[in-house]
């Protein structure tokens, strides 16, 4: 059943338990000890009757309201009952003493005595002393009652359940207020919670401190939702770049295809028996395919990094694969001046995939600076890692490019024009790969100071 109770009325009603079992134990602990000290007192004022009775020349009469019987020793035969001196206003007191009372037991050596409760004729208690002298044939019986102690006790009885009740209360009120302020903040966690769920993952917990639990609570909310935020634009981001992929992918899958269409009608509309149109045919179809194949190639491979795939783990000279692929881009194009500085170095990766990269970079250099514009090539060792930099001469990039050269199928040319370059995986490769070998590849350029395209691959143990 609690657990059907909401948070709040649970902490008020167990503060409420913990207070009422506090001022109940309170209340007992203070009835009975007053009730013993009443007892006590009246046990006091019976030993003093008694002592006045007994005392040579002594009253011959109880004492007002104590009432006085002398019996035998073994307390079974009344002897005498000493007249009572009643107060003006009241009863004589009647206590219902038992036929026999036990005759008292120990003492001091020269009085025994015993004290018990009896009830009375009126309905009340009586409050009995039975002694005797040692050596005494008779016991002495004094009795008075606890009509007064009763009375008291049950005034504080009320006075008790009164104030219990009135501080209960109290306690209610207060303890509703401070777990009402107490969890206002879980109040504004939940609103916080609400308002996420609506879609609004920019909003966190207010007054999240580390000085209370529920401001630890806010802490600890406010860093889960900044990584929920991430990682949900990480999200819209990738599926942003999935879908830019796919059509971009798309769009350049169906150009050659459009062209091999064309090139195959052109074919069945009587190409075959024409031997220009032929060739030409065959030509186009074998041109567009390379095309494609070398676009879905690039496509599987990016892929496959994607996927985490393994590469080839083998010691590389780094600076003979920079040399080679200078050397090949030397010759494609004859009027380019290209400076190769190199250090020795070895790294641990794959050889085909490490010249991938550099020809993509010269490629892109080819694609993007006019004729003629010379290139420095550098391999350099630092701080554990090969440094290859390629830096040309061109128009460069400006910052909105530049931010987004290593993005796949970007092209600084937005019309697709395919005299401006590929298709756009080029430098995606080279990012790709450069991070499977535990590197990473960094872009820096001034609009007419030309770019340079750095990549890091640390380098392999012992070198």
């Amino acid at each position: 059943m609690l657990q059907r109770l909401s948070l709040r009325a649970r902490l008020l009603l167990a503060v409420l338990v913990v207070a009422a079992v506090g001022l109940v134990a309170a209340d007992v602990a203070t009835y009975r000890a007053l009730s013993s000290f009443l007892v006590d007192r009246t046990d006091s004022s019976l030993e003093d009757s008694a002592h006045s009775i007994r005392r040579p020349g002594g009253e011959r009469a109880g004492p007002p309201g104590v009432a006085v019987q002398v019996r035998s020793a073994d307390g079974t035969t009344v002897l005498v009952t000493l007249p009572t001196i009643v107060i003006p206003g009241e009863g004589e007191p009647a206590p219902k003493l038992p036929g026999t009372i036990l005759p008292p037991t120990g003492g001091d050596g020269r009085e025994a005595v015993r004290y018990f409760t009896v009830p009375g004729q009126d309905g009340g208690s009586y409050r009995v002393r039975a002694s005797v002298e040692e050596g005494a044939r008779a016991m002495l019986v004094v009795s008075t009652s606890l009509a007064d102690v009763a009375s008291t006790l049950d005034r504080l009885l009320l006075i008790e359940l009164v104030v219990t009740a009135f501080v209960l209360a109290g306690i209610a009120a207060l303890g509703l207020w401070l777990v009402r302020v107490g969890l206002r903040p879980l109040d504004a966690i939940e609103g916080t919670a609400a308002a996420i769920a609506a879609g609004d993952l920019s909003r966190r917990v207010e007054r999240a401190e580390d000085r209370t639990e529920v401001g630890r609570l806010g802490l600890s909310l406010n860093a889960m939702l900044a990584q929920i935020e991430s990682a949900f634009r990480a999200r819209e981001a990738s599926e942003r770049k999935l879908r830019r992929f796919v059509a971009d992918a798309s769009h350049e899958l169906r150009t050659p295809l459009a062209a091999v269409r064309a090139y195959a009608e052109l074919f069945e509309r009587g190409a075959a028996t024409r031997p220009d149109d032929l060739e030409r045919s065959m030509t186009g179809i074998s041109r567009e395919s390379e095309r494609m194949s070398l676009l879905v190639d690039d496509l599987l491979l990016l892929a496959r990094l994607d996927d985490g795939r393994p590469l080839a783990r083998d010691r590389v000279q780094l600076d003979e694969v920079v040399g080679e692929a200078v050397e090949t881009a030397q010759a494609v194009d004859a009027d380019r001046r290209i400076e190769l500085d190199a250090d020795p170095a070895v790294v641990i990766g794959d050889r085909d995939r490490l010249r991938q990269i550099l020809d993509n970079l010269l490629a892109n250099v080819r694609a993007h600076t006019p004729p003629g514009t010379p290139v420095a090539i550098s391999v350099r060792r630092r701080n554990g890692a090969a440094a290859i930099a390629v830096r040309d001469s061109g128009p460069g990039l400006d910052a909105e490019h530049l931010e987004h050269v290593f993005e796949r199928f970007y092209r600084v040319d937005s019309s697709r024009a395919r005299a401006s370059g590929g298709v756009g995986l080029g430098l995606s490769i080279v990012a790709a790969v450069a991070e499977a070998h535990g590197g990473h590849v960094s872009a820096r350029s001034q609009p007419g100071d030309g770019a340079t395209f750095e990549i890091s691959l640390p380098l392999a143990d012992g070198d």
